[in-house]
């Protein structure tokens, strides 16, 4: 099964408004969507189209309201239908519609640059602007790589990154990528890709007893990679502070300070990818505020504008940044609409509404409470562990509680396809059904959501979980 599609043949089933059949038909027939099976829309089935939001909800062409409790694709953090941030990006429009950070500069990207690096922890006072989070992961992962040659270390080209982790879509960021079905049929991929174990405690590899003895477990995991492809041709190890794929699996105690020790000992670049994680998705702007390790690069994107337009960076520490601030030397890189001049006065408006509105203590403030009502969940059969943090957490299914016997192949399709996705959907609830590790339903509301839409998307989960019980799926 591929990603997250919510959508299956199940949702058909409803009322179809002439508009709306029409709007899908012209989909079907020009529109190829992101990450999708086309094949499962056939003649009757209806493709879901969405026309306006407002807040914590969206509204497709027939005007049925759905929560969006995957904030689109953990990027809309403000909510949708925000007038302030629209008034932004088209007084920008207006000034200086686009011109780019190829030689010259323009002063949204300079006031945004400026402020990231406020917020950024350590020496990370380097904004390279992208156009999203893969092109991100895709300027680190050739950054690294120029860094060590300017070094005068030429053969370190390999990067490191843990199993079922999910980097982006670029040649470049896919080799990163751990998902066999995101890499396999564009094969052969970009040499130097070297996989670890991720921190999937609920499943340990070892020390399923004491999380501090599993979260060293893992980092010497890390270390033993280096030393057995050789310190000296290792260029970065690529993290997630919380990996989502597989469902979000929270770091243990101590282990990303012992990665940052390791990639310290042996010259490694620590690149902690931030994209879904970063900005108040955890309950902080980046996640070294909420585990206190600083990395050598963040990648972030998504929250950063919230969803509104187009936007990511790579954030560079001073000392991997200084070897290009000389003479002749350039970084070679980058993409035409990067930093454009609308998409970093969106940004901007959305810091000032995480500052004026305490978007962060909203997050904080609710993310026991959110940890509290999914683990009540734990009385139904299926449901075999809750795990995440701030608005950013994972409900994994299992057959047996018990065993931990876990659904593959034709079964998971029968649960998550056939049943639980579309009717959560049905049941105005978007979230994300995902086996690329084992079954797991997802939310990750935007982060104004209150205490009583948590409830209400729990609810949902609740029911949907009951009856597929209930079915003996």
């Amino acid at each position: 099964m591929a990603i997250h599609e919510i959508f299956t043949d199940g949702i058909s089933a409803r009322p179809t408004s002439p508009e709306s059949h029409d709007l899908s038909e012209r989909a079907r027939r020009h529109l190829w969507l992101q990450v999708s099976r086309m094949g499962s829309y056939s003649d009757t089935a209806e493709i879901p189209v969405m026309v306006r939001g407002a807040g914590t909800k969206v509204y497709d062409a027939q005007g049925n309201e759905y929560f969006d409790g995957l904030s689109g694709l953990f990027t809309n953090q403000l909510g949708h239908g925000r007038k302030d941030i629209a008034e932004a990006s088209r007084d920008q429009l207006e000034t200086l519609g686009y011109f780019p950070l190829w030689t010259y500069a323009h002063p949204r990207a300079i006031e945004l640059a400026e402020r990231l690096a406020r917020l950024a922890p350590g020496d990370l006072n380097r904004v390279f602007f992208t156009s999203g989070g893969g092109d991100a992961v895709e300027s680190a992962f050739k950054l690294a790589r120029n860094y060590h040659r300017l070094q005068g270390h030429t053969d370190r080209y390999k990067v490191i990154s843990r199993d079922v982790a999910y980097h982006g879509t670029t040649m470049g960021a896919v080799t990163v990528t751990s998902i066999a079905s995101y890499r396999t049929m564009f094969e052969p991929l970009v040499p130097g890709a070297v996989k670890i174990p991720n921190t999937n405690f609920y499943r340990p590899l070892a020390h399923g007893d004491d999380p501090a003895a599993f979260g060293h477990f893992h980092a010497q995991q890390l270390e033993e990679a280096i030393l057995r492809e050789g310190p000296d041709t290792v260029a970065a190890v690529f993290l997630e502070p919380v990996q989502n794929a597989g469902g979000c699996f929270t770091p243990p105690p101590g282990y990303l300070q012992e990665v940052r020790d390791i990639c310290d000992k042996y010259g490694v670049l620590y690149v902690s990818d931030e994209v879904i994680c970063g900005f108040g998705r955890l309950g902080e702007y980046f996640s070294a505020d909420k585990y206190g390790v600083v990395p050598d690069i963040i990648t972030c994107a998504k929250g950063l504008t919230a969803g509104y337009a187009p936007l990511g960076a790579m954030i560079v520490s001073d000392r991997i940044a200084e070897p290009f601030m000389h003479d002749d030397t350039s970084f070679v890189h980058g993409f035409t609409f990067a930093g454009h001049p609308a998409s970093c006065a969106v940004a901007l408006k959305v810091l000032d509404i995480f500052e004026n509105e305490n978007i962060l203590d909203n997050v904080r403030n609710n993310q026991d409470y959110f940890h509290a009502a999914l683990d009540g969940l734990r009385d139904i059969p299926i449901v075999g562990d809750v795990r995440g943090t701030g608005y950013f957490w994972g409900v994994e299914l299992v057959k047996d509680q018990s065993t931990k016997e876990t659904w593959q192949g034709d079964e998971a399709e029968r649960l998550l396809r056939g049943f639980i996705s579309p009717e959560m959907f049905r049941r105005g609830l978007i979230c994300r059904s995902d086996d690329r590790g084992d079954p797991v339903v997802q939310l990750a509301p935007p982060l104004i959501s209150t205490r009583e839409d948590i409830d209400w998307m729990v609810g949902v989960l609740r029911s949907v979980f009951t009856d597929a019980v209930n079915r003996g799926l």
